[in-house]
């Protein structure tokens, strides 16, 4: 008790002091490059072109940026179809991956050890694209929406944080099921996956977030099927297309008299930047707390 209530030392308040200080500079390191680009993105964009400088606060405050954004033809429809292929694609990804993570634990299970081992196998050699891309039009996945889930259904990565986190439960649990007569699913789906929701809120995080951002296999793999075309893909192309899209906003293409010629493509490049990684932050902080405890016991036993 008397120590609990010992007072700081001198050299004590200085440590937490300097920690405080280390520790708030490298929050604003991390979260300042989103600031800056959201305060340029909803700011008169003419005045960054007459050099005035933003760095901690929007300047005439305007959207006339995202209203020509928006605007842009099929964004709605690329919205749906990314939002759909994060859901369905991390519901498949989290399912395959944890179920397999669990297989592998299994003592019963034929040939597990040279199975995990070959699954370990391919994070070290890649087949490279053209393999890859050989492989998707055998199985007619080209200009397809299957093309954006079953590649990635299952993760070697994802595989070995399911293996090593269900390990760490008492074997027990299992063999108390195996007793009331539970099966192989049974067990998985009423124990095993309950009791993972650290790890599995770990990986839905990481497929989310790579699903989200995928752009390059719309590109590659679905180049004539323009109705399930990504947002990502048609953000990448606004990004790479800002001046002509400046260009346009000063012919009158917003509706709104002189002040349409004030949009200019560093503007539109950081409004695309802002759309794209806004939905990320807001998702993130509420799993955060899953995903820190799930890596940590995750990364117990290797």
């Amino acid at each position: 008790m008397d120590i609990a209530k010992k007072k700081k030392s001198a050299f004590d308040w200085v440590f937490d002091s300097v920690n405080c200080l280390i520790l708030a500079l490298f929050v604003l390191v991390c979260l300042y490059p989103f600031y800056y680009i959201f305060i340029n993105a909803i700011s008169n964009p003419a005045l960054a072109s007459r050099g005035v400088t933003i760095t901690f606060y929007p300047v005439e405050i305007t959207f006339r940026n995202f209203v020509e954004v928006f605007k842009q033809p099929g964004l709605a429809n690329a919205a749906f179809i990314s939002l759909a292929r994060t859901l369905v694609g991390t519901a498949l990804t989290v399912a395959c991956s944890s179920f397999f993570g669990y297989l592998v634990t299994r003592k019963d299970m034929y040939f597990r050890k040279t199975i995990y081992r070959l699954l370990v196998v391919t994070m070290y050699f890649s087949p490279g694209l053209i393999p890859v891309y050989l492989v998707i039009r055998s199985y007619g996945m080209l200009n397809t929406f299957w093309v954006y889930l079953l590649p990635y259904m299952m993760s070697a990565y994802y595989v070995i944080l399911c293996k090593t986190f269900i390990e760490q439960m008492p074997p027990s649990l299992e063999e108390s099921a195996m007793l009331d007569g539970a099966g192989t699913l049974r067990i998985f789906v009423r124990i095993i996956f309950p009791l993972s929701i650290p790890i599995i809120a770990t990986i839905a995080v990481f497929a989310a977030v790579a699903q989200w951002n995928s752009w390059f296999d719309n590109y590659v793999y679905v180049p004539s099927n323009k109705g399930i075309k990504t947002l990502q893909l048609i953000l990448r192309e606004l990004l790479m297309e800002a001046e002509q899209i400046a260009n346009r906003a000063k012919t009158g293409g917003l509706g709104m008299g002189d002040s349409a010629n004030e949009i200019t493509p560093m503007a539109i490049r950081m409004t695309v930047t802002t759309v794209v990684t806004l939905p990320v932050l807001f998702v993130y902080p509420f799993m955060q707390r899953f995903f820190i405890k799930g890596i940590m016991l995750g990364a117990i036993k290797g």
